[in-house]
């Protein structure tokens, strides 16, 4: 297992400095985000950041994320030339030692919430998603951190309308197309490529989601069926879901090689299906993080593995679910029962 930690470059108030402070910490996992979704990245980018990461003490083996152009997941537009450069940053960043790229083919929004800073009750701030909040939210308006918030209200609007009439098995087909163009790529680079889960796992506003359970990611795994095509295995994500087992699907999926980077965090499912993300320890939330980690060890999990989404803690300002103290509270968490599965 080769703990990682997501880094949002020299704006991120969390520095490497202080990553590099937490124990057992392997590699960054970070992106060039001065370029738009679709262009080709830049060499010298990406040599700069691998050069700021390993002058940290730390790697940069897994990118997280290369981002697919909606004019892909909807094939129109420029979609061929958007598919040549999604390739060709496969190439630049197989050169520069990138092991493993993350990405996910959610229609418009990447990971959804209602609120960002919900106060629990020991006085943390959590990223929740509260059902009927969501209901009443106008999605042409929504902005959360880590996406693309680049289009305006009216291209959000056509845009939703475009996937809704796409439909869940367009989306499919669409989906096939990219891979059938990418994974020989990568393939040919040796870059293992993961999907991320649809988060939540549900359709929202009306837009198709696919990847969203053992079905869905049985059926993703042979549109392809290569080792270099695999899975960013979420716990946050999928185990938001009461239908998911998750540690079923650890199990499964790693016995076969298929995941290629593991997110762990913690949810707490509420009575409505709601959730409100959580401290990673496992009485907080609904989800035995013991439990996941002890499937990847005895299927022999060595990937990369990150603490995911944190609760903002201890009067920390910063990028709401990417703050530094929870995450590190995670990370060492995962990194004490990892060492106790060694040993015992």
């Amino acid at each position: 297992m080769k703990m990682t930690f997501r880094w949002y470059g020299k704006d991120d108030l969390v520095t490497l400095e202080k990553i590099r402070q937490i124990p057992n910490m392997y590699g960054i996992v970070t992106a060039v985000y001065s370029v738009p979704p679709g262009e080709v990245w830049p060499e010298k980018d990406i040599l700069d950041l691998k050069k700021e990461i390993e002058k940290h003490g730390m790697k940069m083996e897994v990118i997280e994320s290369v981002p697919v152009h909606e004019d892909i997941k909807l094939r129109r537009g420029n979609y061929k030339t958007y598919i040549e450069n999604y390739k060709e940053n496969i190439r630049r960043l197989s050169k520069a030692g990138v092991k493993v790229i993350c990405y996910n083919f959610m229609p418009v929004f990447d990971w959804t919430r209602s609120q960002l800073d919900k106060e629990l009750a020991d006085g943390s701030n959590a990223l929740v998603y509260y059902k009927e909040h969501i209901d009443k939210l106008d999605p042409t308006k929504l902005e959360l951190p880590g996406w693309d918030s680049s289009y305006t209200s009216e291209e959000m609007k056509e845009l939703i309308e475009a996937y809704k009439k796409l439909g869940e098995e367009g989306l499919w087909d669409n989906l096939k197309y990219f891979l059938e163009k990418i994974i020989p790529v990568a393939i040919e680079c040796d870059i293992d490529m993961g999907i991320h889960p649809d988060d939540p796992p549900w359709s929202i506003f009306g837009i198709p989601r696919i990847i969203k359970d053992e079905e869905s990611l049985d059926r993703f795994l042979k549109l392809y069926d290569d080792s270099h095509n695999g899975l960013t295995l979420c716990s946050g994500s999928l185990g938001c879901s009461r239908k998911n087992d998750f540690v079923k699907m650890v199990k499964k999926y790693s016995s076969m090689g298929r995941i290629h980077f593991a997110h762990i965090r913690n949810v707490k499912i509420l009575e409505d299906g709601s959730f409100e993300e959580s401290a990673h320890y496992s009485p907080y939330g609904s989800l035995d993080v013991a439990e996941i980690l002890k499937a990847y060890y005895e299927t022999g999990f060595n990937g990369y593995i990150r603490p995911d989404h944190g609760r903002m803690i201890w009067g920390e300002i910063g990028k709401p679910g990417y703050g530094l103290y929870d995450r590190a509270l995670g990370a060492m968490y995962m990194t004490g029962i990892w060492e106790t599965l060694k040993k015992f």
